[in-house]
Formats: C-alpha cells, sequence, structure tokens
C-alpha cells in the first residue's frame, strides 16, 4: 500500500476543509458612489426610475421589480451579430431560475421604430417564455440610450455598425434595492456560468 508524504497529506485535508468552510466572496455595489464629507456615508449607484412597456403592452417600471432581483441587457429583435448568443446566455438563466420569484429579466430594445410590442411579442413567443418572467421592453429611444448609461451599457445608432446600432454583450445583475452586483459578457458562456454563480450567491444572501 502506497502513502503519501505526511506534508502533501497535511495540505490535502486542509485544501478540503477550507473548500467546505469557505464563504463565497460577497459581491460588490458596482458603479460611481458620492460619499459625503461631513458624514463619511456613502450613497450608491443605483437604476433611476424608469417606465417602459413590455411585450404584453403592460407598463414596465421600477415596481415591477420591488422585492426582486432581476438581470438586464440591451438588444434588438434584427440584430445580426451578439444578440441571438446573448439570448441563448440569457435562456440558460430563465430556464434555471424560471420557477423562483425572486429574480425577473429585463430586456431592453434599442431599436424602438422597429421594434414594436407586436414585434417584441413574437420574438418573445418564438423564445417560449413567460411574460411574467421576462420583460421584452420598448419605449421613448433617448429614455432607453439614457438608462442603458446608468446599466454601465452601451446602446445607440451608429450607421457604420452592423445593423445600424452600437451596443454592448453585457447581460447585469440588479438586486432588489436597484444596484449592479454583477455583469458578464453575454457572448462568453464561461463569464455567464460567473454571473450565475453571482445570481446564486445574490439570492441566497437575500440581497
Amino acid at each position: 500500500m502506497r502513502y503519501l508524504p505526511i506534508s502533501l497529506f497535511l495540505l490535502t485535508v486542509l485544501f478540503a476543509a477550507c473548500s467546505e468552510t469557505a464563504e463565497p466572496e460577497e459581491l460588490p455595489i458596482i458603479g460611481n458612489h458620492d460619499i459625503d464629507p461631513n458624514t463619511g456615508d456613502t450613497t450608491y449607484h443605483t437604476i433611476p426610475a424608469f417606465s417602459f412597456v413590455d411585450q404584453d403592452s403592460q407598463v414596465v417600471n421600477n415596481s415591477t421589480f420591488n422585492g426582486r432581483a432581476y438581470v438586464a441587457d440591451f438588444f434588438f429583435t434584427s440584430c445580426p451579430t451578439i444578440c441571438p448568443k446573448v439570448k441563448q446566455q440569457m435562456l440558460r438563466i430563465y430556464d434555471r431560475f424560471e420557477n423562483d420569484d425572486r429574480l425577473l429579466l429585463l430586456s431592453h430594445t434599442i431599436d424602438t421604430k422597429r421594434d414594436s410590442v407586436a414585434r417584441l411579442k413574437e420574438y418573445a413567443d418564438g423564445l417560449a417564455v413567460s411574460s411574467d418572467k421576462w420583460h421584452f421592453v420598448t419605449g421613448d429611444r433617448d429614455d432607453i440610450y439614457d438608462i442603458a448609461n446608468d446599466y454601465l451599457s452601451i446602446a445607440r445608432e451608429d450607421p457604420d455598425a452592423p445593423g445600424g446600432f452600437d451596443h454592448s454583450g453585457w447581460v447585469i445583475l440588479v438586486d432588489k434595492n436597484g444596484h449592479i452586483r454583477s455583469f458578464a459578457n453575454g457572448t462568453v458562456a464561461e463569464k455567464m456560468d460567473e454571473l450565475i454563480e453571482d445570481i446564486d450567491w445574490l439570492l441566497a444572501n437575500d440581497f
């Protein structure tokens, strides 16, 4: 019978113990923060008030997400490049948390001229997702472009970009207090694996 050297055995035991007891690292609150010079209190970056319309012609605003975390992204239905890849990764989140009422999904179209409510409905139906869980929203173009900045994302018209729009593939995790807690490149499955782990942490810690 072969034996491990005692030093290697102890390291193995220590590593196993640490792996079992180590807590996941707390997610930061992402964005620019203001610190009061008099009190030292910090005001954290928060998604501001918004109001859009989803694929069922229902108003979607901040109160839609009261007490819930959500995952957001920006897309357009005729996108010829990254959007289909991002939506496949968003579907992974949908499938994983479909029956968990603590998490919702929110996709903003950046092509407000062509992506009507009816077109968003057709798109959502094509993905076979429930509007109670995943809201595809449209609204005033400038409002959507402005709030993309608040999500630390990119959304703008660009005639030189594929499909006529420049946008990032970020998928953004927002806690129930409106704070951004994590984000990932939605075109990279491994990065989305990490985001799913972050969602698990957020929900387990009631944020």
